[in-house]
């Protein structure tokens, strides 16, 4: 498998839009995707008559033709969906700049729409998934029998295993939790705007099932996002700046599982982003340093350590005192999250993580780091997943 592609600086993300990020939006989750996709297509300076390309997730209730049909689209010469939950974020972006190079479509919306806190709540696990005589189904057949039910459930066992190995505790992961809510707090869009955390209130949270307390836990967030994705030619005659795609990247590790990777001979590390990692830094040319920030998947605090070291910003087990001291908020060497992430913006499977990589680039952000060129961005972790790095057009 070759660990470079030929899409390097080939697409460019020219309009983003999002709907109100809450608990109970009052509205169906299709209402909540075409708002979203008209303000990215609105955003770009587009008209929905322009767009003949969507990309979103399997894991999508809104389909494209529905969509297209509310927002007066037309027709669509090019759709995709991509598996995996959170995963799927930064693959969705990776198959829209394939898509505008392969000239099966000119202008790509990919996004996400969901009620998940008042509508289904993912957390609350599979127990009441119905049996069924499939491998999907059979794969949790292994775990559900004892108890293993939920995500928080399957990740705690990562972050076990990780804590004997390199030593981390449960304060090293309540460091990322800080970092962003200190960052949502000064993000008036992000759910839990103005309210920062200690360390201390991290500790004092309540367990969810040990090693994760509420505060390392991502929220339920109601919501949608969506990003318009074109050439880079195309995207200097629009309404916004361009923010090239330098590269993207999916990746699948040996012996690959939906959030239970237990049986590989390294439990606590996540080859898929190790993966992904040698692609982007391949393709580019650029490494570690060359980020001025990054946007780091953060559904569970324990699994922004690992992502950090299989991206060579640490060494393996070093995340830990990478994190300390401040080294990944505004004034640290590498800012994350700094819309609030899914911790304290908004859990929206990665998409608004993309949003804000566009705004660092753009220098939009609300928590904006000086001289930004490059960002990363990852997707979802201990299943098959992506990531970008975006920056400016030279």
């Amino acid at each position: 498998m070759s660990e470079q592609n030929r899409l390097k600086d080939a697409g460019a993300i020219v309009g983003i839009g999002a709907t109100e990020f809450s608990k109970e939006s009052g509205r169906s989750d299709l209402q909540l995707a075409i708002e979203a996709c008209e303000a990215a297509i609105f955003e770009a300076g587009l008209e929905p008559s322009q767009i003949d390309g969507m990309v979103t997730f399997t894991a999508e209730t809104n389909p494209e033709i529905e969509i297209a049909k509310n927002l007066s689209i037309g027709e669509l010469s090019f759709f995709s969906r991509i598996h995996h939950g959170g995963g799927a974020a930064c693959g969705t972006i990776q198959q829209a700049v394939m898509a505008v190079n392969a000239g099966v479509a000119d202008y790509v919306v990919c996004y996400r729409a969901f009620n998940e806190r008042s509508g289904h709540r993912f957390g609350t696990g599979v127990q009441d998934r119905p049996m069924a005589a499939n491998a999907e189904s059979a794969h949790f057949a292994w775990y559900a029998p004892p108890g293993l039910l939920t995500p928080a459930q399957w990740v705690a066992m990562f972050a076990t295993r990780y804590m004997h190995e390199y030593g981390a505790t449960s304060e090293d992961f309540g460091r990322i939790a800080v970092a962003d809510r200190r960052h949502a707090a000064n993000n008036p869009k992000a759910w839990f705007y103005n309210q920062p955390i200690t360390l201390e209130d991290h500790q004092n949270s309540r367990w969810i099932v040990e090693p994760l307390h509420l505060l390392d836990c991502c929220q339920e967030s109601d919501g949608g996002q969506a990003i318009v994705v074109t050439t880079p030619e195309r995207a200097r005659d629009l309404k916004q700046t361009p923010v090239i795609v330098r590269a993207s990247a999916q990746g699948a590790g040996t012996d690959q599982e939906m959030m239970t990777s237990y049986y590989r001979q390294e439990m606590a590390a996540l080859p898929e982003m190790g993966l992904i990692a040698r692609q982007l830094w391949n393709t580019t040319g650029l490494g570690p340093r060359d980020m001025q920030a990054a946007i780091i998947y953060d559904h569970f605090t324990p699994l922004a350590l690992p992502q950090l070291e299989e991206f060579g910003f640490c060494g393996r087990g070093e995340a830990k005192d990478f994190i300390r001291d401040g080294n990944i908020e505004l004034g640290g060497n590498l800012p994350i999250n700094t819309n609030g992430g899914q911790l304290g913006e908004a859990y929206i499977h990665g998409m608004n993580g993309v949003a804000e990589g566009v705004r660092l680039v753009r220098g939009t952000s609300t928590n904006q780091p000086p001289d930004v060129e490059n960002v990363l961005v990852t997707a979802g972790t201990m299943v098959p997943t992506s990531a970008l790095i975006l920056g400016k057009d030279s």
